[in-house]
């Protein structure tokens, strides 16, 4: 149950979303739950090696309500094989900002064009413990934008209601392993989806700004 009973429409995600800014720096990063827990020679390494990433949130406008777009990675990938994931990837060089990182990766791997997208917010960027400094970038789109899948990249794409993931009875706590330790972690379950790691995360960073 969210607080209030909030409906959250278009509208009111611009307003919460309103005082967020694209970072200056995208390796500036904040730690995700449960980081504290790392390994100090894991978390030393890793922020010696940031790499800057990009991924969007797309919010899909349906008539019944807002709905969050997913991902599921190829199994054959060479990194986050298999995993849900939001589309986004490394940045380049010809990438004027991490907004751009952003929306050139959803339009190549899920045939979303920029200008269908309509940016509202960002988050900060996060660590992860593959040695990621990742943005995310929430952005509207209209439910008659159709998908076009990169399926060199991603073996599906699937929706879970906004309602769901701000409803924080819905999030688990969990750990995976990574080289040879156990790394807490939160997770959500919808039907059959499996959403946890960094794309957990992002979910609760989220929700702790359109709650607050």
């Amino acid at each position: 149950m969210l607080p209030e009973r909030i409906s959250f429409t278009a509208a009111l995600l611009r307003e919460r979303l309103a005082a967020t800014k694209v970072p200056k720096d995208p390796t500036n990063v904040i730690m995700p739950p449960g980081s504290e827990h790392w390994p100090a020679f894991m978390r030393e390494q890793l922020m010696q090696t940031l790499k800057p990433a990009g991924v969007l949130i797309p919010v899909i406008e349906r008539p019944d309500g807002l709905s969050v777009l997913l991902t599921q990675r190829s199994a054959e990938l060479k990194r986050h094989a298999g995993q849900v994931s939001f589309p986004g990837g490394r940045m380049e060089e010809a990438d004027r900002d991490i907004v751009q990182t952003a929306l050139r990766e959803t339009h190549e791997e899920v045939g979303i064009p920029p200008d269908s997208i309509a940016v509202i917010g960002y988050l900060q960027p996060m660590l992860t413990v593959t040695g990621y400094a990742v943005t995310a970038v929430i952005g509207l789109i209209a439910a008659a934008v159709p998908l076009d899948l990169d399926r060199t990249e991603v073996e599906y794409a699937f929706e879970v209601p906004l309602p769901f993931l701000l409803d924080k009875r819905n999030q688990r706590a969990s750990e995976r392993e990574f080289q040879g330790r156990r790394i807490p972690t939160v997770e959500f379950r919808h039907g059959d989806q499996h959403i946890w790691g960094a794309t957990a995360h992002m979910l609760v960073e989220l929700r702790k700004i359109l709650l607050k």
